[in-house]
């Protein structure tokens, strides 16, 4: 893996680094660590845009919504010590979400933008089926009701994300 991401510093424009990537990609570039959380980091959590002005953010809403699933987190603390990065993102619930550094050639995602609308609900079955202690996604289901249907309301800003990424730190920075 270390070798793929030194490969990407002279191969490629910009990476973009999702949930155990991001944390992979951020130990590797900062020694950033990641701790392990006493419960699941499992649902659609609310997040604040902190740089409205930064391109990879363009026509993002000042909250919106993104899937989580991981058991581990990167902590703020740690972050704001690294110079080079810029935290763009960030929740309450869900810690740390978008962070990138300052040319935007390394960006992290702790989330699951990428997730389709039954993609949770896929890994809450297969963890019940595996007998292990796993909560109801949070805000997943209208009402947090399993017998409801899946409130999806991440995708038009998952989309904006992938769309930024690729027309201002790809495409626009690549000669």
């Amino acid at each position: 893996l270390t070798r793929i991401l030194d490969w990407a510093d002279t191969n490629v424009q910009s990476t973009l680094y999702l949930c155990w990537g991001a944390q992979a990609g951020l130990y590797h570039r900062y020694g950033i660590p990641k701790y392990r959380l006493d419960r699941k980091m499992f649902g659609i959590f609310e997040h604040r845009t902190l740089h409205a002005a930064q391109p990879l953010l363009r026509g993002f809403d000042e909250t919106f919504f993104a899937p989580h699933s991981r058991h581990t987190e990167i902590r703020l603390e740690d972050l704001v010590k690294v110079k080079d990065l810029h935290i763009l993102a960030k929740s309450d619930a869900a810690g740390i979400h978008i962070a990138a550094s300052r040319d935007n050639r390394h960006i992290f995602v702790t989330g699951h933008p990428e997730y389709d609308p039954l993609t949770l609900l896929s890994e809450y079955s297969r963890d019940l089926a595996r007998g292990l202690d796993i909560h109801l996604p949070k805000n997943y289901f209208f009402d947090n009701d399993p017998k409801q249907q899946v409130n999806v309301r991440w995708r038009s800003h998952a989309n904006l994300l992938f769309a930024n990424w690729l027309n201002y730190c790809v495409y626009q920075m690549t000669s």
